[in-house]
């Protein structure tokens, strides 16, 4: 049975799409966070082990995908597509990674907004039938991202206050046709937003549109409303690009409430100085992957929406004067009622 669309740009996904583990490897400054007891492996430098950090970051997806695998019981050889994603031209940790696992690979791209992408995507081939066990992941770097897209580390560059950190860390997800952990019941796409903003140091601002017309997009499309999830969580608009999404929404007739964060400011801690928050591929993966499937296994969340956002920019693009595309995708995830219960330990 085919998945079915709903309304303009969101999925139903027709059959049972669960939630069968995940896991989330981050570097020593989110090992020092808020989450710290949430994540699977923590680095104790940078390098994770090998002498670059883009080697390191492919290393902390390598891990991150491994260990997912494993919680779930399975093998590598069991899983039937590795869909993955990061900020790095080519999508080279991704695809280096795909090298080491052997796992049929397609890559995705939607910037940070690339977890739920991939997710998506994942659990839309296991609902047709493409596949029986299928893995979604991502990866950031703070110095690999810093040295694509703006200065490298050593330049010692100032920041304004509404730049954001990268995150360090992987995100992985296994999903599968089974009746236990948490289902995957919608997915909603984004299309890409443009308010001229060209600020690569203000991603938020830029962000935040993306975010508030993917949510309002999901809540027309679904006839649901805020009160209707536990918690909605953007991927990475930090301190400045969540309230003006907050403020958006309300102004469309949305009243978000407590019930509604951004993962970029839930994994460090105030002392730390990351400016106004957590950013890139990993913000989103970690805290999900790491923590909120965690959470929702023991019982505190019953159904939360992820809203990933990522800003489509590239060097290139920002030197010669473009503003920022930005775009949000949003995955649903619910206990369901009645299903099997779940080792927590596997999130």
């Amino acid at each position: 049975m085919a998945s079915n669309k709903i309304g303009q740009c969101t999925w139903k996904f027709a059959n049972h799409v669960h939630v069968l583990s995940s896991a989330a490897t981050v570097g020593p400054m989110e090992g020092e966070g808020k989450l710290k007891d949430s994540y699977d492996r923590i680095y104790p430098d940078l390098y994770a082990g090998q002498d670059t950090w883009e080697k390191a970051e492919r290393t902390m997806m390598e891990d991150a995908v491994t260990i997912a695998i494993h919680k779930a019981g399975l093998t590598e050889r069991e899983i039937d597509v590795f869909l993955a994603g990061d900020l790095l031209n080519q999508n080279i940790s991704s695809s280096f990674t795909a090298k080491t696992n052997q796992i049929p690979f397609m890559g995705v791209y939607g910037a940070c907004s690339t977890s739920m992408l991939s997710l998506t995507l994942a659990a839309a081939l296991v609902d047709a039938g493409f596949a029986k066990y299928a893995v979604a992941a991502v990866s950031s770097h703070n110095c690999t991202a810093e040295k694509q897209y703006r200065y490298p580390t050593e330049y010692g560059g100032q920041k304004p206050d509404t730049a954001q950190w990268t995150v360090t860390g992987a995100g992985a997800c296994v999903v599968g046709l089974v009746h236990q952990g948490p289902r995957i019941t919608h997915a909603t796409i984004g299309s890409v937003q443009d308010m001229g903003i060209k600020d690569p140091f203000d991603m938020g601002s830029a962000m935040a549109p993306a975010a508030a017309d993917t949510i309002q997009k999901h809540f027309q499309d679904t006839g649901r409303s805020p009160k209707d999830y536990d918690l909605i969580v953007t991927g990475d608009l930090a301190s400045v690009g969540l309230p003006i999404a907050r403020e958006l929404l309300e102004k469309a007739g949305y009243v978000m409430g407590e019930r509604f964060q951004d993962c970029g400011l839930m994994i460090y801690t105030s002392e730390q100085d990351t400016f106004a928050g957590g950013s890139g591929c990993a913000s989103s993966a970690v805290v999900t992957y790491g923590h909120l499937l965690h959470e929702m296994c023991v019982g505190k969340y019953q159904r939360i929406l992820v809203v990933a956002t990522g800003a489509l920019l590239s060097p290139i693009s920002y030197q010669q004067g473009e503003s920022i595309p930005c775009i949000a995708h949003a995955v649903v995830f619910e206990n369901e009622k009645g299903g099997e219960q779940t080792d927590a330990g596997r999130y």
